[in-house]
């Protein structure tokens, strides 16, 4: 399929500046695989569309704060975003503000003075030695909010260090959230749970490979970065229990979905490792029945990932309506249910 299929016109009013107030009052597009039955209404009644033996899945990876505010020597500013970890002095990053030629350079990070050279698709980060790099991201760094947040001189508001984590986040390791997760509150969580619905977590840590749009003229052209996932053995057994049951297994957001998808079909095994599984229409689910997701970007993997999930001509029909319905897009915009 080509690429450009996946394109379509979204007004720049549609993407969400800021978090609702209430993680849970956002609005919710409730869409059938088939594409028969759209309806709306609010997240926090998603209990409505959940059954007794359902299972949701959610990604427990947590947010870094990876995003760098530096200083060349000459003075100029840079800005320096770490992708992952390559050992204890050494990130791979993206960098912005070097000019183009220029392999290897100084960068001031407050006290901090890192070294930055390239050589490949990604910049490497080298920290003084003795200096440990997540103390210096921890004083100095930003959680990465995506570029399309843009809210005056620095684009951040006091509260998206926390507004940018789901209530669960545990395992530290991600350059972005898996936004599906931010709609719910321990109060919903609560709900959900006594209504006999099953919570179970995954681990993968958000990286490039998610949010890099498709370049390549065709769909399958295109290949997936590497991104570390990791599953429990009382994950997996919470799915085979449900599909014992006859309730459905629902991912929140399509970073669950990949995970759960790359394990189930190996074996079970590995359990931890790196996933370069890319889905797009044509693929065949193996475990998940159903999907908790927000609206994403053209030509992205997630929305590639989406269509595969309920169809392209569901999945289009449905983003006409939200954008007739006003709903929010993007990271800190509103969610869709598809079962």
């Amino acid at each position: 399929m080509r690429t450009e299929e996946f394109d379509y016109v979204l007004p720049k009013g549609l993407i969400a500046q800021h978090p609702e107030r209430e993680r849970a009052s956002s609005r919710l597009l409730v869409l059938t695989r088939s594409g028969t039955r759209i309806e709306h209404g609010h997240f926090r009644d998603i209990t409505a569309h959940l059954r007794e033996n359902d299972l949701i899945v959610v990604n427990d990876t947590k947010v870094v704060a990876a995003r760098l505010a530096g200083r060349k020597e000459t003075g100029g500013s840079v800005d320096i975003l770490l992708v992952e970890k390559i050992d204890g002095r050494r990130w791979s990053c993206l960098v912005r503000g070097l000019k183009k030629g220029i392999l290897d350079a100084r960068v001031h990070v407050g006290e901090a003075l890192l070294r930055v050279t390239t050589g490949g698709p990604y910049w490497t980060c080298e920290f003084p030695e003795g200096l440990d790099a997540e103390a210096v991201m921890a004083r100095y760094g930003r959680v990465p909010l995506p570029r399309y947040i843009r809210r005056g001189e620095n684009g951040r508001a006091p509260d998206d260090a926390e507004r940018y984590q789901t209530v669960y986040a545990r395992c530290a390791g991600s350059i972005a959230a898996p936004t599906a997760g931010l709609h719910f509150d321990e109060d919903l969580l609560g709900r959900v749970e006594a209504m006999g619905v099953t919570v179970a977590k995954v681990t993968l840590h958000i990286g490039v490979g998610t949010f890099f749009l498709i370049k390549s003229e065709e769909v399958e052209g295109h290949e997936m970065h590497g991104e570390h996932y990791s599953v429990t053995p009382d994950c997996l057994e919470a799915v085979e229990r449900t599909k014992e049951r006859g309730g459905r297994v629902i991912a929140v957001g399509t970073s669950a979905v990949r995970t759960l998808e790359t394990v189930w079909p190996a074996g079970h095994t590995p359990l931890a490792g790196r996933t370069r599984l890319f889905i797009c229409p044509g693929y065949e689910f193996r475990v998940v029945d159903g999907l908790i997701t927000n609206f994403h970007l053209p030509r992205s993997t997630p929305l590639v990932l989406v269509s595969a999930f309920a169809g392209k001509g569901a999945i289009e029909k449905a983003y006409r309506e939200a954008i007739v319905q006003g709903y929010r897009f993007y990271s800190y915009g509103d969610a869709m249910f598809i079962s």
